[in-house]
């Protein structure tokens, strides 16, 4: 897959002339919903000839149009989604630069310097995609924009259970810990990447040595507490428990991230300074304070024992 990342005003060179079917969204997650868009623009593209793209954009728009408080996090960082959507077959992304110049084009500036002028022949997005200035234009509007040049197809919303499926589902559904339910609506488990870092190494002092692994993206992290994990180590998946938060046990009470420490089961190599993939499947208690170190062993025995019966249970 071709990546172009593009900045408003568009470079006349990065312009192509092949007709090109475009899917239009942030896809944060490119979860089914927005497989679903993806899939069908691709085939569209399949079906007539044409080079399929995706236009997504970058930072989120949130970012530039609000005054937040704090950064964003997401379910798929910018490189994890282009990883994504190159699974998917696409021919070609192109990762527009979100900015205040942007963010002020009327819709049919949209549309003529990011789609007719980028050769587009058909358009592919999800029913409430809009675009343009204070999000004027919408997918209704959009066969009027289009003066003619290409056709468009509002994707309707997917359901599973009677649950959209949408970024906002799966924040949810992070911020409850209920990571078990996520391949539902993603199409896999909830994956985090980072690197294993020196940490405070009073696990290995008690018979649980742990990764202390820092995120290298500002994904979102999953409501404190102890997850079963499988964690990728230089190719090879490892079970794992994980332990989500700020261990209070030894802390006074902090207003930073959480800490993400795993111990992984049938494991013993020195892994600093490695980056590892962690992929959350279940959660299985909240994180507590305990009353002493004796407290705290006699708790993660049970924790290792109830992580070995996730395991055979699934055959991680």
């Amino acid at each position: 897959m071709q990546t172009i990342y593009l900045s408003h005003p568009i470079d006349q060179s990065q312009l192509f002339s092949e007709p090109t079917v475009f899917a239009l969204g942030y896809f944060d997650g490119v979860h089914k919903g927005h497989q679903h868009v993806i899939n069908q623009a691709v085939e569209y593209a399949k079906k007539n000839n044409l080079i399929s793209a995706v236009m997504t954009f970058h930072p989120h728009p949130k970012e530039v149009l609000q005054q937040l408080s704090q950064p964003m996090h997401f379910l798929t960082p910018l490189p994890d989604k282009l990883e994504r959507i190159a699974e998917l077959g696409v021919d070609r992304t192109y990762v527009v630069e979100f900015n205040q110049s942007l963010a002020n084009l009327i819709p049919q500036e949209f549309v003529d310097q990011y789609l007719i002028a980028l050769s587009a022949r058909h358009v592919v997005a999800g029913f409430d995609f809009t675009y343009g200035k204070k999000g004027k234009g919408t997918m209704d509007t959009m066969p009027l924009h289009s003066r003619g040049l290409f056709s468009s197809t509002a994707v309707s919303k997917v359901e599973r259970e009677g649950i959209k499926v949408s970024s906002t589902a799966l924040r949810m559904l992070l911020q409850e810990g209920k990571v078990a339910e996520i391949k539902d609506l993603l199409g896999e488990h909830y994956v985090v990447e980072g690197t294993v870092e020196d940490g405070e190494k009073r696990g290995r002092t008690i018979g649980y040595p742990t990764a202390n692994v820092k995120l290298n993206q500002r994904y979102l992290i999953p409501k404190t507490g102890v997850y079963v994990v499988k964690v990728t180590v230089h190719d090879t998946e490892y079970v794992g428990m994980c332990n989500v938060g700020f261990k209070p046990t030894f802390h006074e009470q902090r207003k930073d991230l959480p800490s993400i420490e795993v111990h992984l089961l049938d494991f013993d190599e020195q892994i600093y300074g490695e980056t590892v993939k962690i992929s959350w499947f279940t959660r299985i208690r909240d994180e507590k304070r305990f009353n002493g170190i004796e407290e705290l062993k006699a708790q993660l025995a049970l924790d290792k024992q109830q992580t070995e019966a996730v395991a055979r249970e699934n055959n991680l």
